[in-house]
């Protein structure tokens, strides 16, 4: 949903200040968004942002985004929004359109964020995913496993299954029950296969 590759730490240190007392705390969190990227070889500054992939991205994230979850909550609307991964739940294409341009602006001037046009979309629950999860059509929607997170499972457990892979067969029943368990573990509150 939205870019935080262009977070403002100044901003989100301030929402962070409001949950944590300790300045030694708060030096350690400003140190990691700081802590600069490598790329090519050299660390580069970073002035912005939070470290994609890093252990506290998605706190951060979740931080930084619960101002968004109270005003929809405010505004009475249903969503769901696990750090920056977010879905807002209207009755119509139209009232989509209208909540996709106010939460941007929202996010804009609040945050200073800005949504990530290529990630976000007005559009059905059934066309959507959220954590690899959709839902399908009709009059009485049901959880369902997504399509792409499906398609990831079937080049999983092939890249797991080719004999090419030089794994003994004990070797392979291992790594793919291990896979298979943590997968069904994820998904088994679907209510629907694919």
């Amino acid at each position: 949903m939205s870019s935080f590759d262009r977070v403002n730490h100044d901003i989100l240190m301030g929402l962070v200040a409001k949950k944590v007392s300790d300045p030694r705390l708060l030096r350690l969190i400003r140190g990691f968004l700081t802590s600069g990227v490598f790329a090519n070889g050299l660390v580069g500054p970073t002035d912005e942002g939070t470290p994609q992939g890093g252990p506290l991205s998605p706190l951060l994230s979740n931080l930084m985004l619960d101002e968004l979850d109270r005003e929809l909550e405010r505004r009475r609307h249903r969503f769901a929004r696990y750090a920056d991964d977010c879905n807002i739940y209207v009755r119509s294409l139209r009232a989509g359109e209208r909540v996709m341009a106010s939460v941007e602006r929202f996010l804009a001037r609040r945050l200073k964020l800005k949504i990530n046009k290529e990630k976000s979309a007005v559009a059905s629950p059934h066309r959507r995913k959220f954590l690899g999860f959709s839902f399908t059509s009709g009059m009485t929607p049901r959880r369902r496993i997504a399509p792409q997170a499906v398609a990831r499972f079937k080049l999983r457990v092939r890249a797991l299954t080719m004999r090419t892979r030089g794994a003994s067969l004990v070797q392979t029943a291992k790594e793919l029950s291990r896979y298979l368990i943590g997968w069904r573990g994820y998904f088994g509150l679907c209510e629907t296969p694919c």
